[in-house]
């Protein structure tokens, strides 16, 4: 179900066949989607990308069938948002689009982006290891787990971060506005999010890393005061470059559907899923809850 959602392991060793593998299906799901988008021509940028997006999507779901593993999806997540963002900077981006906006957001996309997905790759068992997640959606859904995998795990995910690229679309192409001081408070929130989801992941790979007794909860740093503060992180991007393209077209207000999307994804999806995890992997967890933030950072209940 995204990237987001992977637990953190420690790395192993990966044969390289495997790993060619992956980035292969990724590069044809490149080439497929933007196959599609010159075919279909003059239409509107945003139903090009929605297209496209969806071809490359069936793509990655073809090679999850293939090897019967839907971890093929996982890099998907931070790995779209990269074509999307260069495809309306530079195929589709009006004469008036204001050029330090648009290196300002591409680079905070691509530091994200290349994170999250490096974060992914050192972390990634290879073809043998699928996810928890979706290894307990194969076992309950038996027959039907295709449908599942298409829809719950690959087509709705990339829905969600569609819309929340949605602020991309201003932001890099048809807004014309001034850069200015929202501009400013975009890059503050952008930026401070990608430090948190990368301070929060770095912390809680150190911990996974080391011998720890079973049961025993990560409760230092960033995760001493929220639950989950690499979510946080992620969530806060996405409102940051929606203040993006606010600042851009304020017309385009209506972009707030995306950031809406992928907080709703989180508190009702994938919060949810590790709350009922931990509760039944870490016996002190119970108490955990009732001391600390579930996403946002905040100072402990004594």
């Amino acid at each position: 179900m995204g990237r987001e959602w992977i637990a953190c392991t420690p790395s192993l060793k990966i044969a390289p066949g495997a790993f060619a593998l992956c980035v292969s299906a990724y590069a044809l799901a490149l080439c497929i989607g933007i196959l599609v988008g010159y075919a279909l021509g003059d239409r509107h940028p945003i139903l090009v990308v929605l297209v496209a997006d969806v071809a490359a999507t069936l793509v990655i779901y073809a090679f999850s069938r293939r090897f019967r593993n839907a971890s093929f999806y996982d890099a998907y997540w931070s790995v779209a948002p990269l074509a999307i963002a260069l495809y309306w900077m530079l195929a589709t981006a009006s004469e008036n689009a204001v050029v330090a906006r648009q290196i300002v957001v591409v680079t905070l996309v691509f530091l994200w982006g290349f994170r999250l997905t490096y974060n992914w790759a050192r972390q990634w068992q290879g073809l043998k290891h699928e996810d928890w997640r979706y290894a307990d959606f194969r076992k309950r859904s038996k027959g039907w787990f295709w449908l599942v995998d298409l829809v719950g795990i690959e087509l709705m995910p990339t829905l969600v971060v569609f819309l929340g690229c949605l602020s991309l679309y201003p932001a890099l192409s048809v807004g014309e506005n001034s850069f200015r001081w929202l501009d400013g408070v975009a890059i503050a929130i952008t930026a401070a999010a990608i430090i948190i989801e990368a301070t929060a992941d770095e912390q809680l790979l150190r911990f996974v890393r080391k011998k720890q007794q079973p049961g025993q909860i990560m409760a230092t740093g960033l995760w001493a005061y929220s639950r989950h503060p690499n979510y946080f992180g992620e969530i806060t991007f996405w409102w940051g470059l929606f203040v993006f393209g606010l600042s851009a077209d304020s017309g385009y207000w209506w972009t707030v559907v995306g950031p809406l999307a992928i907080t709703a994804l989180f508190l009702f999806v994938s919060i949810p899923m590790m709350e009922k995890r931990n509760m039944e992997r870490r016996p002190g967890y119970e108490e955990r809850r009732k001391k600390v933030s579930a996403l946002i950072p905040w100072i402990p209940k004594k």
